[in-house]
């Protein structure tokens, strides 16, 4: 029988199911940074140009903030988000409030996924077969969020790894770029860098996830600075690859780019590859993989604690839905509204933490005032 540690958030999780404090930092950078660091740049380029980059800065400011909240939410209920809702909206409507959160796990698992897949197909493969890459790599996230949050949590850490070094690469498109691109400075009014940080904070999707994993973290409470850490080095991938595209490409250009990043690793020389950025999609397989298996893991971990069912079966139901969608979504403007949709649903997730912040503090006073 496994052993029981009832000092933690969840009395129903194993001490050998639980994680270190340290590893908070590589799960959610590794949620943040995934698919949509490839092209980010000349979507935040279109409300502030080359001043976009402090709206990277003014977005990660206010993640970290909702961050923080997050942690008093869960601190206070000593549980996950299906235990806040419950606590706060009763056992039916916030039962169905953790579904729908689910569900919008559940599509930035499918975003993530058919994104990358288009990326191979403008790339690498432009024949590829889907029906049968989408059903063999179903299959390996299949296996792999059935191994559990610890193997998930492996897989995270060997993402972090592997997209450090591919930040050294900045240099060449740095060195063959015009720093005078950056020039004037901040020539942008404030209205537009708001806007331009709104689109930007939508890269920082992710911390919500914080809300499953959390019960899964040894002494949670402790994973605080760890998980700030996270946001700071995705707020420093975020900034480095948006001055190099910056650099390299004139304001015109990017709004003709679609993936940045990608067309930088096109200039990349090295005297036994030719061709970089074919190593560069193959190897960012590495970094999606973890981002859909967490989201993949945290979507069916819901319905087993609102449903009491197994883990397995809700995994299997939504590998099936993402075969399905990712099979239906052939066109691009059917991708583009996809995304464009989840980008809106994952903004207001991300608006709604501090309502429910404050109505769990609301709850809290009430409750004391009754006593």
């Amino acid at each position: 029988m496994n052993k029981i540690t009832r000092s933690q958030p969840d009395a129903n999780v194993p001490e050998n199911l639980l994680v270190t404090p340290l590893f908070a930092l590589f799960l959610i950078n590794a949620m943040q940074v995934g698919v949509g660091i490839l092209g980010f740049e000349s979507y935040i380029a279109k409300d502030a140009g080359y001043d976009s980059w402090l709206s990277i800065l003014i977005a990660g400011a206010g993640i970290h903030l909702l961050l923080w909240m997050i942690y008093q939410i869960l601190h206070d209920t000593n549980g996950d988000i299906v235990s806040v809702h419950r606590e706060v909206f009763g056992k039916y409507l916030g039962g169905f409030l953790s579904f729908i959160f689910s569900i919008y796990l559940f599509l930035l698992s499918l975003v993530v996924f058919r994104t990358f897949i288009e990326v191979i197909q403008v790339w690498i493969f432009p024949r590829l077969q889907l029906w049968f890459f989408t059903a063999v790599t179903l299959l390996l996230i299949f296996y792999l969020v059935h191994g559990g949050f610890r193997l998930i949590t492996g897989l995270c850490v060997i993402s972090v790894l592997l997209t450090l070094p591919l930040l050294l690469l900045k240099f060449f498109p740095i060195q063959a770029g015009v720093v005078t691109n950056l020039y004037p400075h901040i020539d942008h009014s404030i209205l537009e860098l708001l806007k331009a940080a709104k689109t930007s904070v939508l890269g920082f999707l992710g911390i919500e996830l914080l809300f499953v994993f959390y019960p899964f973290i040894k002494n949670p409470n402790n994973s605080k600075k760890w998980a700030h850490y996270g946001v700071f080095l995705t707020i420093c991938i975020y900034m480095v690859s948006a001055l190099a595209s910056f650099i390299y490409f004139s304001e015109k250009q990017l709004e003709q780019v679609t993936w940045a990043t990608i067309s930088l690793w096109k200039i990349v020389e090295f005297p036994f590859i030719e061709r970089f950025e074919y190593i560069g999609v193959a190897i960012w397989l590495y970094v999606v993989i973890p981002n859909i298996c967490l989201a993949l893991w945290a979507a069916s971990r819901i319905p087993k604690r609102i449903f009491k069912v197994k883990q397995i079966y809700a995994v299997a139901c939504y590998c099936v839905l993402l075969y399905i969608g990712s099979i239906l979504l052939n066109e691009r403007r059917e991708l583009e509204f996809l995304n464009t949709f989840a980008n809106w649903i994952g903004f207001y997730i991300l608006m709604y933490i501090p309502v429910l912040f404050l109505l769990k503090k609301l709850r809290g006073i009430r409750r004391k005032a009754d006593e």
